[in-house]
């Protein structure tokens, strides 16, 4: 088995305002891993507010490289826990974990969902994220846009803003990235309207949850709060549902078991994205046949993806029935 990985630029087709900032592009390294005439492929991308460093990561990989292709090809849940033993960032784990994926598919003629019995049968459709900005640009970009699930970015609580919001009658979710106040948070799940929105995502710094109340008005989403499957135990008082997102778990295989012991803990489920190219975004949509929300609007927002594989069409999730993840490079 060999392996190649290459930096990239992921361009913003627009300027992406959140609470922690804003952003015109994401760096990106794409990870090759090749054997026979077969290639499959990974991603992972730099956030600022996780403090990633690809060069940090590409180091390593020159490190850990003569390891990984000395390896023969095995399943790859068994792939995984060599992985594990190379101690790698999450995000970097993610990426090799959904190349290996990718490639053993590929090597065995069978897509994903056959490897791993998954349904198809009811895939949930994406929504679309829209940035933070003036509430009638918001309101604007809604009702001009085809799809019809929308993730709205807010920084702090603007209770006349969320009002508007609510009287659209559009399935609208909100997303604060941790900037709502514990009485902001009080005041959203007291609210009986509130429930109108299909989930309040992360309103509090990492840690800062115990304010919230999951028999409340507000379907509270955990995002930056739930990191693997370690996390869910604890967060059962507070977060009615969590937010899967391959990076932060480590890749498909630990996002299966994540899927699995979420559900027994009777947790709605979301399968969410970073700013991906349809390489990241790919492995994702095999995920949505067993998931309650789905946000993988990621390479929807960039204007130079080079990948094709599955993807999201005004959020329908579209498969290619591929081999592997069904990922080719342009």
């Amino acid at each position: 088995m060999k392996i190649k990985f290459t930096l990239k630029k992921l361009q913003l087709k627009e300027t992406f305002s959140i609470a922690y900032g804003n952003y015109n592009h994401r760096d990106a390294l794409l990870i090759e891993l090749s054997h026979q005439n077969c290639k499959g492929y990974g991603e992972c991308v730099a956030i600022d507010y996780y403090q990633i460093n690809l060069h940090d990561f590409v180091l390593k990989l020159k490190k850990v490289q003569s390891q990984i292709e000395a390896q023969k090809i095995i399943h790859p849940k068994d792939f995984f826990k060599f992985l594990l033993s190379l101690n790698l960032h999450s995000f970097l784990l993610s990426a090799l974990d959904c190349a290996y994926w990718d490639l053993f598919g590929k090597l065995e003629n069978k897509n994903f969902l056959e490897l791993n019995q998954l349904p198809t049968d009811n895939l949930v459709e994406s929504s679309i994220t829209i940035s933070i900005g003036d509430i009638e640009n918001q309101i604007n970009k809604i009702q001009k846009s085809e799809w019809t699930r929308f993730k709205v970015k807010c920084k702090g609580l603007n209770k006349s803003n969320v009002e508007k919001l609510l009287q659209l009658d559009k399935s609208i979710a909100l997303d604060s990235n941790a900037s709502f106040t514990d009485e902001d948070c009080v005041w959203l799940q007291e609210n009986v309207e509130i429930q109108q929105f299909s989930y309040l995502e992360q309103p509090r710094p990492i840690d800062h949850y115990k304010i919230l109340k999951k028999e409340s008005f507000a379907n509270w989403m955990a995002d930056e709060d739930c990191q693997n499957i370690d996390s869910l135990d604890e967060l059962i008082p507070y977060y009615k549902s969590i937010n899967i997102k391959l990076m932060k778990c480590g890749g498909l295989t630990p996002a299966l078991e994540m899927i699995k012991k979420a559900g027994e803990l009777n947790y709605k489920i979301m399968i969410g994205c970073m700013t991906e190219s349809t390489v990241g975004i790919s492995a994702g949509c095999l995920l949505t046949g067993v998931t309650d929300f789905v946000d993988l609007d990621g390479a929807n927002l960039i204007s130079n993806d080079y990948a094709t594989g599955n993807f999201v069409e005004n959020g329908k999730i579209i498969l290619s029935g591929k081999p592997g993840l069904g990922i080719d490079l342009k």
